[in-house]
C-alpha cells in the first residue's frame, strides 16, 4: 500500500536516494530541504512529490512543513530524520558555539520534526520514526567527539522514545550506517575546527588529508541503502535498530565485545555493592 513518506535533508547526499526509492515503490513523498530549489532539482518532478522548505533547527519551520504536508496527502506513515551536518576536530579545538551547533542540527533538529509529526502519527494510531544514527552512535573516536555527542544523544533519545510511543502503533527505527559514499566529507557538509594548539597540528593534517583522499571512494553505495530501507519499512514488525554496512556490522560486534570484557573484567568488584544490610 502507498504510504507518505516525510523526509528531512533530501537536497543531496542519502535523503535524494531515500526519496527517490521511496517514489520508485510508489509511495508519496514530502522532501524537505532548506533550499527548495536544490531539492526539487535533485529528486526530480513527480506528482507523488511535495517538496517543502524546512530547517530543522527551526520549531516554527518543522510545524509548518508537517501542516503542509497533512494538507497535501493527509497522514504521514513515515518520517526519516535524515537532516545532518558534521563539526570534525579535536575537542579542545572545537568552539563551543561549533559543538553545540552540532548537537542542535543533529539531535534537537530531529526532535523537532518529531515533535511535530508525533500528534499526527498519534491521531492514527500508526507511524514510523526512522532515524539515521551512524556508527558514531555507538563507537566513539578521536576528531568526532561533536558528532559522536550528537549520536550517542540520538541514540538514546530513540530507544528512550520507542516505548513511550509503542502504545499508539508508532514504531522507530534506528539506522547506523557505516562509510557511503555521500557528500558528508565534502565542504558542504563538514566543517573542521581550526588548528590553535601545536600538540594537535600533525595528527589533524593527516587526519584531513586521510578524509578529503576517501571522500567518494567510501565503500557503501546510497541507492542500495535506500532500496533495503524501503524493504524494512514494509515489514509487520521493522527492526528496532538496522546496522546498515559491513563495515557498520564488524563495528557493532567489536564494541560489544568490548562492553561484555568490561562487564567482566571487574565483575566480583561491581557486584560487592550493595548495602550490609540488605544481604541476608
Amino acid at each position: 500500500m502507498s504510504k507518505v513518506w516525510f523526509i528531512t535533508g533530501a537536497g543531496r547526499g542519502m535523503g535524494v536516494n531515500i526519496a527517490r526509492a521511496a517514489l520508485a515503490a510508489g509511495n508519496r513523498v514530502v522532501a524537505t530541504g532548506r533550499n527548495t530549489d536544490t531539492v526539487a532539482k535533485a529528486i526530480g518532478a513527480s506528482d507523488d512529490l511535495l517538496v517543502v522548505k524546512l530547517d530543522v533547527t527551526s520549531p516554527a519551520d518543522s510545524e509548518a512543513a508537517v501542516q503542509a504536508a497533512v494538507e497535501r496527502f493527509g497522514r504521514i506513515d513515515v518520517l526519516v530524520n535524515n537532516a545532518a551536518n558534521f563539526y570534525a576536530g579535536f575537542f579542545e579545538e572545537i568552539t563551543p558555539e561549533d559543538f553545540r551547533a552540532q548537537v542542535e542540527t543533529n539531535l534537537f533538529g530531529s526532535m523537532n520534526v518529531t515533535r511535530a509529526v508525533l500528534p499526527i502519527m498519534r491521531a492514527q494510531r500508526s507511524g514510523l520514526v526512522v532515524q539515521i544514527s551512524s556508527t558514531a552512535g555507538f563507537n566513539g573516536g578521536e576528531f568526532i567527539s561533536a558528532y559522536a555527542a550528537s549520536k550517542f544523544g540520538i541514540e538514546g533519545w530513540i530507544e528512550s522514545l520507542t516505548p513511550e510511543v509503542a502504545p499508539f502503533g508508532i514504531r522507530t527505527m534506528l539506522v547506523e550506517p557505516g562509510f557511503f559514499r555521500t557528500e558528508l566529507l565534502t565542504p558542504e557538509s563538514t566543517t573542521y575546527a581550526q588548528p590553535t594548539i601545536d600538540d594537535y597540528a600533525e595528527k589533524t593534517k593527516q587526519t584531513i588529508t586521510a578524509w578529503n583522499g576517501m571522500n567518494g571512494l567510501q565503500g557503501g553505495d546510497p541507492a542500495k541503502l535506500a532500496k533495503a530501507l524501503i524493504q524494512l519499512t514494509n515489514l509487520d514488525e521493522p527492526p528496532l535498530r538496522w546496522v546498515a554496512g559491513a563495515d557498520a556490522v564488524e563495528g557493532l560486534e567489536k564494541k560489544a565485545q568490548l562492553l561484555l570484557a568490561q562487564a567482566d573484567a571487574y565483575r566480583d568488584l561491581s557486584s560487592s555493592l550493595a548495602h550490609e544490610s540488605d544481604k541476608f
